[in-house]
């Protein structure tokens, strides 16, 4: 039997292996959770250093001088999430024995190295007086010197502190997706957009997280306008997403078919694009327009639209193209 195009293209770019169709189930729940932590504390230090660069001063609430601390534990479960899903989880420390310019993972690895000291800084200089004795109270005494040092280091040299989170929240943010874009044979995940979409989306979720403390009336304002600024840039990727695989031939074609009118269809229109996207863009607007209070609700289904967003990206990255056929 002459195999057809589509038998070929499967063959060429997912391979034809009992181990690969019709799904790759290599990738599950647990780097779902690691990508969707890990651009939800990008998106927390983007914006708490950009809360405090735009207005020059610190925290006005503690509750907001203390999320980097609390970002840095999100960041520690994602990473355990990554951990488990190793399969020789006690040769993790192998990926940093050196460093490969031209390897994703190699990149992403030491990221989240750096992004520890940098959240440290950042949260120490974000604490007020109250909260610095309070740490100091409860630090040993061996440490308190350099807890007093890496302070005084925060506070003299915050800009550069600032704009170091800004930078490595960037990177993090990127890092999520560009791993998913760097490898072709997939084809929902072949694309550059992902790597912008993943950094927009994880503002957006870091906007909703810090949406639901209690915040300064200026901070809340802040936030919900960048948020509306993400989810206007989230909208606009996936259209160059989805636009991108219509117009880039048959393996396109059929990436594209997965979420129009194929099998993630339902999940991705309800999920990501009405739930987490449009109807929390129409709430954050009219309560920007009308300086309603805001609403609860809205904070989640950023962030159930966010973890929605990865989980269909992955899953459609690992389905073959057999099952995305028209």
């Amino acid at each position: 039997m002459t195999p057809t195009t589509s038998q070929l293209l499967e063959t060429v770019t997912t391979r034809g292996n009992p181990q690969i169709d019709p799904s790759l189930h290599v990738w599950g729940w647990q780097i779902v959770l690691y990508l969707f932590l890990g651009g939800l504390v990008a998106g927390i230090f983007i914006l708490t250093a950009a809360l405090e660069l735009s207005s020059g001063e610190r925290a006005r609430t503690r509750a907001l001088g203390a999320m980097p601390f609390v970002a840095l534990l999100l960041l520690s479960f994602g990473m355990s999430f990554l951990w488990l899903d190793l399969a020789h989880r006690f040769w993790a420390w192998r990926f940093y024995a050196t460093f490969r310019p031209t390897s994703p993972m190699s990149w992403g690895a030491w990221i989240l190295v750096l992004v520890y000291p940098a959240g440290l800084l950042l949260g120490l200089g974000s604490l007020d007086e109250a909260q610095r004795a309070w740490l100091r109270a409860r630090t040993p005494g061996f440490l308190r010197g350099l807890l007093a040092r890496l302070t005084d280091a925060s506070d003299a040299h915050r800009r550069a502190v600032l704009l170091t989170s800004v930078l490595m929240g960037v990177g993090l943010g990127l890092y999520t997706g560009l791993l998913l874009g760097t490898m072709p044979a997939r084809l929902a995940w072949n694309s550059a957009v992902l790597g912008p979409l993943f950094l927009a989306s994880g503002i957006s979720t870091g906007a909703a997280t810090l949406l639901l403390l209690k915040l300064d009336e200026n901070e809340r304002r802040a936030l919900v306008r960048w948020d509306l600024v993400a989810i206007g840039v989230e909208l606009v990727l996936l259209t160059l997403l989805l636009v991108g695989f219509g117009t880039s031939g048959e393996a396109g074609r059929y990436a594209a078919h997965g979420f129009l009118g194929g099998p993630y269809t339902a999940v991705f229109w309800s999920l990501v694009v009405i739930m987490g996207l449009l109807v929390p863009l129409a709430m954050e607007a009219i309560e920007a327009r009308r300086h309603l209070p805001s609403v609860a609700l809205v904070p989640v289904l950023i962030l159930a639209g966010g973890l929605a967003l990865r989980w269909i990206v992955l899953a459609a990255g690992q389905a073959s193209a057999f099952r995305l056929l028209p």
